[in-house]
């Protein structure tokens, strides 16, 4: 059985929920990313950050990225998957939540991202397709 911790990739960095979007937009290009977790002062996971976010949410809208919090974008509860969880349910809540990328968790703590591709490359060939259309499809 193949888990989220081993098609994971590990040592994610975190975005602090106090420091700025222009800060993510930074990290985000120096790690050659898309997405950060949003990391609470408590280390708990807050949310995703995407660059989608701070085009449309902060650029578009106006606002300064060098004075929005990234926990400004945090939405509600994060989506994640825990480290033990195999490559099935890691596409039920891809699917489920129409997210690309999910935050591996291991208790509490934050250890990896499994990214569309990383469960795309760990599923049978048919449940890629399904995961794939599931994503590209809007409700």
């Amino acid at each position: 059985m193949t888990t989220a911790r081993d098609i994971m990739t590990a040592d994610t960095e975190c975005i602090g929920a106090e420091e700025t979007v222009l800060l993510a937009a930074q990290k985000m290009t120096e790690l050659g990313a898309g997405a950060l977790p949003i990391c609470g002062t408590d280390n708990k996971l807050k949310g995703m950050l995407t660059d989608r976010d701070i085009v449309v949410k902060v650029l578009g809208a106006g606002k300064d990225p060098a004075s929005c919090t990234a926990g400004e974008l945090a939405q509600g509860e994060a989506v994640t998957v825990g480290a033990d969880d195999d490559a099935s349910e890691i596409l039920r809540t891809m699917t489920a939540h129409k997210v690309r990328r999910l935050p591996v968790i291991d208790g509490h703590n934050l250890i990896g991202i499994v990214a569309q591709a990383d469960a795309a490359r760990a599923l049978p060939d048919p449940q890629v397709g399904d995961l794939l259309e599931a994503l590209s499809t809007s409700d």
